[in-house]
């Protein structure tokens, strides 16, 4: 995918992935010298080891290993300063195309921007007053997908990555996919999930 910019952050990791880390926008959290989101800043670090220790990535660093996980952002675009609403419409084609392709069962906001996206639609939320302390690392059930928000790593305080964490470690000791048996409407009796 092509956005209509010069500088910009496309989507990196497993084309099969389980889970969907969703980031604002390479000004806010980084990769513009990597290319890769979540990169190049400290605060973009603390996410990366949280993720590590929760399972979700196999390393750290420029171009961190993941472990069944994609990385992007709302906004691939480095913007010359915070992209105005007609300016996230506009990329909204590519993230969503994105979103669609990878089909991951979780999807991951990660601060105030990604997380209003994703609930307004994705979910059927309210998002008029959003408290990122109170979602943070919380299971929301979605449209199709189960949401987990994360506070903005800039954000974060004492106990926060390990609330991460810690949520990372309940969610993937359950069954979290999402997956429908379509096969009741196929000839026979084998199933066949979709996600």
């Amino acid at each position: 995918m092509e956005p209509p910019c010069e500088a910009f952050v496309p989507g990196y990791g497993d084309a099969n992935a389980h889970f969907h880390v969703i980031g604002d926008h390479p000004g806010i959290h980084g990769g513009i010298e990597a290319g890769v989101p979540f990169t190049g800043t400290d605060a973009t670090e603390a996410l990366q080891t949280a993720l590590l220790a929760g399972g979700l990535l196999t390393s750290t660093g420029e171009e961190p290993g993941v472990d069944r996980t994609f990385l992007s952002y709302l906004h691939m675009c480095l913007p010359e300063a915070e992209p105005s609403a007609s300016a996230y419409a506009d990329m909204e084609r590519f993230f969503d195309a994105e979103l669609r392709a990878i089909a991951a069962h979780v999807l991951l906001p990660v601060g105030v921007q990604a997380t209003t996206h994703v609930l307004a639609n994705y979910t059927a939320r309210q998002t008029e007053s959003i408290d990122m302390n109170q979602l943070h690392g919380q299971e929301l059930r979605g449209s199709g997908f189960l949401v987990v928000p994360i506070k903005d790593p800039t954000l974060w305080t004492n106990g926060d990555a390990d609330r991460l964490v810690e949520a990372l470690e309940t969610l993937q000791a359950t069954d979290y996919r999402r997956e429908s048996d379509l096969g009741r409407f196929i000839a026979g009796s084998d199933p066949y999930f979709v996600r």
